[in-house]
């Protein structure tokens, strides 16, 4: 997720002229949007609603729905931690409630340094080795709280 070497018009002007033909383009757009910039930027909501000939509404409505679009940059590494049932009955709580403490951020947030960014996933596919997380897209099986620790001291982000 590097910035375009496009202007925001240019960006979603492209997305939407490569999914302008597919029934309910709004999602392949944003999609695209995201997958260049990590996130959707407040501004590209007319220009996408314009474009789609959609409300501003409808297209924040979307954004807001699915979790996997943020409309805020991330932080420098994204965590996902698992919330299934699966990663919850094998210590998944108390991997939770350490990853929130360690970082002192909640699921959703970003720390103020924009170090990490928080998000809570209910299923990695990882459900015969919980509990999982994935740090930056790589998924970790069984990750404990002494484990994690380990994982982000690896970054060289937390001390």
């Amino acid at each position: 997720m590097t910035a375009p070497a496009v202007s925001l018009p240019q960006l979603v002007a492209a997305a939407v002229e490569s999914h302008r033909h597919r029934i309910g383009a709004l999602l392949p757009v944003l999609h695209h949007i995201h997958e260049q910039l990590g996130y959707v930027p407040s501004d590209a909501v007319p220009l996408i609603a314009h474009a789609l000939n959609l409300s501003r509404a409808e297209v924040h409505g979307v954004i807001a729905f699915y979790h996997d679009f943020r409309s805020e940059p991330p932080g420098k590494h994204v965590l996902q931690v698992c919330r299934s049932e699966a990663c919850q009955a094998m210590g998944g709580r108390a991997l939770a409630r350490h990853v929130r403490e360690r970082l002192g951020i909640d699921f959703g947030e970003t720390t103020a340094d924009r170090r990490f960014s928080l998000d809570a996933v209910y299923c990695l596919g990882n459900c015969a080795c919980p509990p999982s997380l994935c740090i930056d897209g790589q998924l970790h099986a069984r990750v404990c709280p002494d484990r994690f620790d380990a994982l982000i001291g690896q970054l060289g982000e937390v001390g």
